[in-house]
């Protein structure tokens, strides 16, 4: 697994002072108002402040003083050590973590590569299928989804699957 986690992207700076607008890659905006630093192309800022708005992060960070300095920033990732993120319950992963697994079914058979994971009110999954295109499902509770995260394997109801994917050649 890798040791840094994507929670954030830099949308622009917000006002003179360096205030940066971010996208956020998590389930709770919250989050951000936590924060004691983040990295940027491996670089480590202390966060100075941090305040949200609905699906929105503002943020100010030490060395980032005006807009010209934020304004390099924009478009980059936000990310932070595995060690320091928030603390996720059983059943529940990191987006990072889920692509690059493989899907199967619970029949045996291997359908393809999750390479994105989309976020809406239910999370939708992209998975490479090789040569038979690409494939699009909701992650539903009753797809019965086993992760396993050693094995970067997900596998899910054959039967429920069929009945919620959605495919483009």
């Amino acid at each position: 697994m890798d040791s840094l986690l994507q929670i954030g992207i830099i949308v622009k700076p917000q006002g003179i002072k360096g205030e940066l607008k971010v996208k956020p890659l998590t389930d709770d905006v919250s989050r951000f108002t936590t924060l004691k630093s983040v990295l940027i192309d491996g670089k480590s800022y202390r966060v100075l402040s941090a305040r949200t708005g609905p699906d929105v992060a503002f943020i100010s960070l030490f060395g980032v003083n005006d807009r010209n300095v934020a304004e390099t920033l924009r478009g980059k990732g936000l990310f932070v050590e595995r060690k320091d993120a928030v603390k996720i319950p059983k059943d529940r992963y990191f987006i990072v973590d889920i692509i690059g697994c493989t899907l199967k079914t619970d029949d045996g058979e291997t359908i393809g590569k999750i390479t994105d994971v989309t976020q809406a009110r239910t999370d939708i999954l992209t998975v490479d299928c090789g040569d038979r295109g690409i494939m699009r499902f909701p992650f539903l509770k009753d797809l019965n989804a086993v992760v396993d995260l050693k094995e970067k394997t997900m596998v899910v109801s054959a039967k429920r699957l069929k009945e919620v994917a959605c495919y483009e050649n």
